[in-house]
């Protein structure tokens, strides 16, 4: 019996995506930071120089899926990370955004074999939303994570 589990040392060839919406920057602001700061303190190279990482902001979540299919399909990177932050508000925009984009983030992940982490907060008010980015714990920091193991996991797999 094999058992595969990916881990969160030996990034050294990881190369690694990190789409970020724009609006509600105050949220996904904070989610990057943490993101980063925690790909930072396990070994990926987060300089302005880096050839590790890339950000791509996009406007919305809406147009996270794109955007990650693109970087995904390029073979440039063995991770995408998507960033956002959908809070609900009086009509069923909320519903719509968030559907479509979790919907468009799984896709592109079955279809490019690409891991593609799906760190959209979706929240009913901004106090929770800045809770989970910050306040209380900064969930872009479990989003790196994610990516890191799922990096190393999907390069441990016997391939198809």
């Amino acid at each position: 019996m094999a058992t595969f589990e990916g881990r969160f040392t030996d990034v050294q060839g990881l190369r690694i995506a990190v789409v970020v919406a724009r609006f509600n920057d105050l949220v996904t602001a904070k989610l990057l930071s943490g993101c980063l700061d925690c790909l930072g303190r396990h070994g990926i190279d987060t300089s302005a120089e880096s050839s590790q990482l890339d950000v791509a902001w996009v406007p919305g979540s809406f147009e996270l899926p794109l955007v990650s299919q693109q970087l995904a399909r390029s073979g440039r990177y063995q991770v995408v990370i998507t960033l956002g932050a959908v809070i609900r508000g009086d009509t069923p925009h909320f519903d719509v955004v968030v559907a479509e984009a979790s919907k468009g983030i799984a896709s592109v992940s079955r279809e490019t074999g690409v891991p593609v982490i799906f760190g959209v907060l979706t929240t009913d008010t901004m106090q929770q939303a800045l809770e989970r980015a910050g306040i209380k714990s900064n969930l872009g920091w479990s989003y790196a994570l994610q990516a890191l193991e799922m990096g190393s996991l999907v390069k441990a797999l016997p391939a198809a």
